[in-house]
């Protein structure tokens, strides 16, 4: 005796702040055809709420005392993190209702996501984590709670947009029908694309000079510094122009994630970085280099809230000599031919870079091919 309950987010997992959620839930009697048995299970009542937990590290973050607030109903106090509920939204839905052998019932759960909300984030300090909970109970059951995990996505400049009041105005689709709702939900994604390719599509030559204490090592050369999560930023590298000889360099994709200063834990902490791709290569003698690293669809676009923000990078090293390129190789000692080789030892220098780069997000359904949640769940009660 059971009743099956299976939620499904027909979009995917993935989603901008302000748009609509809508998930169809559908209980079902899941009686195999083979059973004799006519009995029903009577459905005593259910409901479904957004919640957006915030989870902080004791040892990084101090939060003022709360009063008398609630832990959200999944706090996992076996961990170092310690959640808090920041928001809930929803409806709440009753019912007593009788599910049929190999038939059911269906409802379509729908709620706008806080455009003014934090972005879905793992950090090191901070946590924001979104779910759909959908609290049912059979009856002389114990509830049960079915927990559906999405990813926000938040893009600046939505917020303040208005809609045109004229429906004769706003593009639409004359072979659809769709509700209000949905309508402004459509526009809300496609205003978004919008914004995303006129900021990430701007190019013009940036040209900066590689140099330390003793000289000019090269230039660096990008055409844009604003991306979209899941592309690639390309830079290249000219080393004929310098003076000094350059050996090794890396570059390293990098997130930057910071406490304001109010809620530290211990004042003047270190910012916590993470590394997401990084290239490495060696140079000597190479006139020009180039790298390519991606921006995994995986990874939180840049934000800022009043506890914490992230911010992206680029990370450089550099290896130099501290002689001339010419003094870097050495002439074998074989009679018949000239064989040059590297030298055993070398007075090398070593320093660093940081360039701020702006990474934004994506389309939600992009997004949503990589998300590690699944658009189908389902529990039994």
């Amino acid at each position: 005796a059971m009743i099956e309950v299976l939620a499904k987010l027909g979009r995917g997992p993935v989603f901008l702040a302000g748009e609509v959620l809508e998930c169809v839930i559908t209980f079902t009697n899941p009686l195999s055809a083979s059973s004799s048995s006519l009995r029903h299970e009577m459905l005593a009542w259910a409901s479904a709420q957004i919640h957006c937990q915030f989870h902080t590290s004791e040892n990084r973050v101090a939060l003022p005392p709360s009063d008398g607030s609630k832990h959200d109903v999944q706090a996992e106090n076996e961990t170092v993190f310690v959640p808090n509920r920041e928001c809930g939204l929803g409806r709440l839905q009753k019912c007593s209702c009788c599910v049929g052998k190999r038939w059911g019932l269906c409802d379509s759960y729908c709620e706008t996501l806080p455009i003014d909300g934090p972005p879905s984030f793992r950090g090191q300090s901070v946590k924001y984590v979104y779910k759909l909970t959908i609290g049912c109970q059979r009856v002389n059951s114990p509830i049960k709670l079915l927990r559906v995990p999405f990813r926000v996505l938040v893009l600046h400049g939505l917020k303040d947009y208005q809609f045109p009041q004229d429906e004769a105005v706003a593009p639409s689709n004359p072979f659809l029908e769709a509700e209000e709702g949905l309508k402004k939900d459509s526009r809300l994604a496609d205003l978004a694309t919008e914004l995303l390719m006129v900021a990430t599509s701007r190019r013009s030559l940036h040209l900066y000079n590689i140099s330390n204490t003793r000289g000019k090592v090269g230039t660096f050369c990008i055409f844009k510094t604003v991306y979209k999560i899941g592309e690639d930023v390309i830079g290249t590298f000219n080393f004929s122009e310098g003076d000094i000889p350059c050996l090794q360099f890396s570059v390293s994709l990098q997130t930057e994630e910071s406490i304001q200063e109010e809620f530290q834990r211990r004042r003047g902490q270190p910012v916590s970085f993470s590394t997401h791709a990084r290239h490495q290569e060696a140079c000597l003698h190479t006139a020009q280099s180039s790298f390519s690293l991606p921006i995994p669809l995986s990874s939180t676009p840049g934000f800022t809230t009043n506890i914490v923000s992230l911010k992206w990078r680029l990370h450089f090293e550099f290896v130099t000599s501290g002689e001339s390129a010419g003094n870097c190789l050495v002439r074998g000692s074989q009679s018949e031919a000239i064989i040059w080789t590297g030298v055993e030892q070398m007075e090398v220098d070593t320093f660093s870079w940081d360039l701020p780069i702006k990474v934004l997000p994506t389309n939600p359904i992009l997004a949503s091919y990589v998300s590690q949640f699944s658009s189908t769940n389902s529990i039994t009660i």
